[in-house]
């Protein structure tokens, strides 16, 4: 019953406060700016609301609060996770803010962000290692077998934490694509931590997943408000770092595939085209490769989102009825 509460208190909150948020991001100027390297029909997008990111964080996190206060509970690892948002949060933000205040779709400098991204995610790992004192082990998928890495797990963990911001990030430019695809993963997260006991954990996992769900409601296509860095690097952050709590880090890479094929895809191409001079695909991310070929944003959208569902439930139920 409370986790049905914390869905629907999630997706409840954003729907609710979706045309107030809006309203007010519109009065803000808060307008997407859209880059001229982007398929032609994305043009039209140009002044939509932007900074939606906002409404799915804060839906969200109250919706934790007040499940919290229901009867639920909260733990150190969940309370790390739920910070670990809010901070990605704020670097989104101010990567939106910059942009917004240009007038042009520039924000923060690569090297600052990912320098912000860094100490945000050695934080959070600074934290597992020496307040929660978690063992330094990645769970191999299927198996049960335990890799024990020393220190060597931070460094790798650490360049998951980030590789899986940046994919999420990455994926946001369809209307609906990230948030989607991210509703998908959070709800194989929340399953995968109701059972290797992870509770609370599983729990901000559903109001996540009932955020983005809520969120979906306006950013459909054709969107109303596009979440921006704030809500892909928050979402990011709150998938990943939840992966960390469970350690399912290996596992969410086939969970989260649609996300880190996107990254690949960007990738690929940058490397192609410096070595060869060549591009693998029409245009990166993989998304609007599909949109070149002839795909409708649509159906490239709904049939990124089968791909995620039908992936996540494969790798979850493997792992779930493992050795049952």
């Amino acid at each position: 019953m409370l986790r049905a509460t914390a869905i629907l208190l999630g997706f409840a909150l954003t729907v609710l406060a979706g045309p107030a948020v809006i309203a007010v991001l519109k009065r803000r100027g808060c307008a997407q700016h859209v880059r001229d390297d982007v398929p032609a029909g994305h043009q039209k997008k140009e002044g939509t609301p932007t900074c939606g990111g906002l409404l799915i964080v804060g839906a969200a996190v109250l919706a934790f609060a007040l499940t919290v206060m229901l009867g639920g509970e909260v733990d150190m690892p969940a309370g790390a996770v739920v910070i670990f948002m809010l901070l990605a949060a704020a670097v989104g933000f101010a990567d939106d803010w910059l942009s917004l205040r240009r007038g042009k779709n520039l924000g923060l400098k690569a090297r600052h962000k990912l320098a912000l991204q860094i100490i945000i995610v050695a934080a959070f790992l600074y934290h597992r290692a020496f307040w929660q004192a978690t063992a330094p082990i990645l769970v191999v998928p299927f198996t049960g077998q335990v890799l024990r890495l020393g220190w060597g797990y931070y460094v790798g963990v650490g360049l998951f934490m980030l590789a899986a911001l940046n994919a999420v990030n990455l994926t946001d430019g369809l209307d609906g694509l990230a948030s989607g695809l991210a509703a998908i993963s959070s709800l194989a997260l929340a399953a995968l931590g109701a059972r290797f006991a992870e509770p609370a954990t599983s729990v901000f996992c559903l109001t996540v997943a009932g955020a983005c769900l809520g969120f979906l409601w306006f950013n459909a296509h054709p969107a109303s408000v596009f979440m921006g860095d704030t809500g892909s690097l928050a979402l990011g952050a709150a998938l990943a770092g939840s992966a960390v709590v469970m350690h399912q880090e290996l596992l969410f890479i086939l969970i989260g595939l649609p996300f880190f094929v996107e990254a690949l895809s960007v990738v690929i191409q940058v490397a192609s085209f410096k070595l060869t001079g060549r591009r693998v695909f029409r245009m990166s991310p993989l998304h609007h490769h599909f949109e070149l070929a002839g795909w409708p944003e649509n159906q490239v959208v709904v049939r990124f989102w089968l791909a995620g569902a039908l992936i996540a439930l494969l790798s979850v139920g493997a792992e779930s009825f493992r050795g049952i």
